[in-house]
């Protein structure tokens, strides 16, 4: 993609990237790709407001090089260190001599660490504001968001806010940069949350303080490192943040997520069983085959839905390995205070149901409905089965 004009003397710089299979290296993207957005500055100072994974690097140095010589960048805003905004950052500082790295004071070290020493680095304060001649920058602490050295940059003169990894999304972009130039924002919504719960999520209390921090700055357009710029609508991609990371506080949405594995059939005869006593109490329910199906799209419904339905064998005198690895990243993830049952097959001793009590507890799952059954499902266990899944349905109601 080209570069775009934002507002006045404000470009986006970015890259797409297509290729990459694994966001951070765990998460899915090879269907979806994913932005590294950057922002240039043109002023009397000359400002780059984050960078890029090494991707592309090419593509990316030809974008600046559009508008301005590398040469005369004044300053690099690295409102974050991770590397998908930093990669650049070496190679950038050989070629522009002169600039400037502006970040947190926990920044300074992190960069170090990840680039070495060199180059002259000036720590910002929280709430600093920096003139550029035209127009003034702010910037504003955001620990944990997600790392603890986050901040956003604000443009006071077009009330934009450069906001990092907050309110951003997987998706690649797709020609269109703005919200109002997309013709798919239910994909980017669904991006969105599934970003936020794969790589914000645990981290949503500092989400709400960074919300609460900017409740009173006007923002007109939302500029994000990865996703969307929100430009039109800036207070659709807040709420929905704030109401994402509202569910970490138990405020979520009823409805059954249904995670199981199984690995002769047995557990999926019975788990078409479960299925349906939940849905002939009319309460919705997404199942996923935790063998099949990556975690980083099983997370959102674990995020908002309240409820979860655990169907899994007894695997070697433990918890079948494929839903272990499920349950195991959403305590990571904190998703917490759930209602929970579980049901599965095992074959000369249980097991499984220990090592999910040992899983779920610590994150105040609610586990009290279980239905084991030895070898595979005969006689009335089915109907027992639906049941089973009815009960839970009335308890989620």
């Amino acid at each position: 993609m080209a570069n775009v004009s934002i507002k006045e003397n404000v470009y986006w710089i970015g890259v797409n990237d297509r290729t990459t299979d694994l966001f951070e290296g765990i998460w899915p993207i090879s269907k979806e790709g994913v932005s590294y957005n950057s922002y240039l500055i043109k002023d009397k100072k000359k400002m780059i407001i984050d960078l890029s994974k090494a991707i592309k690097t090419d593509v990316f140095f030809d974008h600046i090089a559009e508008e301005v010589p590398l040469d005369e960048i004044d300053y690099v805003v690295v409102n974050h260190v991770e590397p998908d905004h930093t990669g650049v950052l070496r190679t950038l500082k050989r070629m522009a001599p002169r600039l400037t790295i502006l970040c947190t004071p926990k920044a300074r070290q992190m960069l170090e660490n990840y680039y070495g020493p060199g180059g002259n680095i000036r720590e910002v304060k929280n709430g600093e504001e920096l003139d550029t001649g035209d127009r003034v920058l702010k910037f504003v602490y955001t620990p944990f968001v997600h790392w603890p050295e986050t901040m956003m940059t604000y443009d006071t003169k077009e009330k934009i806010l450069f906001s990092c990894d907050g309110f951003g999304s997987y998706g690649a972009l797709r020609g269109a940069i703005f919200d109002d130039g997309c013709k798919d924002l239910a994909f980017y919504t669904q991006e969105s949350l599934r970003y936020y719960v794969n790589i914000v999520a645990k981290f949503s209390k500092p989400v709400l303080n960074a919300i609460e921090k900017l409740k009173d700055v006007p923002v007109e357009i939302i500029a994000p490192s990865h996703g969307l710029i929100w430009r039109k609508t800036p207070g659709t991609i807040i709420d929905l943040y704030k109401k994402w990371a509202e569910y970490a506080t138990g405020k979520t949405e009823p409805g059954v997520t249904l995670v199981y594995g199984s690995m002769y059939g047995n557990t999926e005869m019975m788990m078409n069983a479960v299925a349906q006593g939940i849905t002939g109490e009319g309460v919705d329910v997404e199942i996923f085959d935790a063998a099949r199906t990556h975690v980083s799209y099983i997370l959102p419904h674990l995020w908002i839905k309240n409820s979860v339905m655990i169907g899994a064998p007894t695997y070697e005198g433990g918890l079948f390995p494929p839903v272990a690895q499920v349950l195991e990243m959403a305590a990571l993830k904190r998703v917490i205070n759930k209602k929970a049952a579980m049901f599965g097959s095992y074959s000369w001793s249980g097991g499984a149901l220990k090592r999910i009590k040992e899983i779920i507890e610590p994150v105040g799952w609610d586990l009290t409905d279980t239905f084991e059954f030895a070898g595979g499902p005969l006689g009335d266990d089915l109907n027992k089965g639906e049941e089973f899944g009815a009960a839970f349905a009335r308890r989620v109601k």
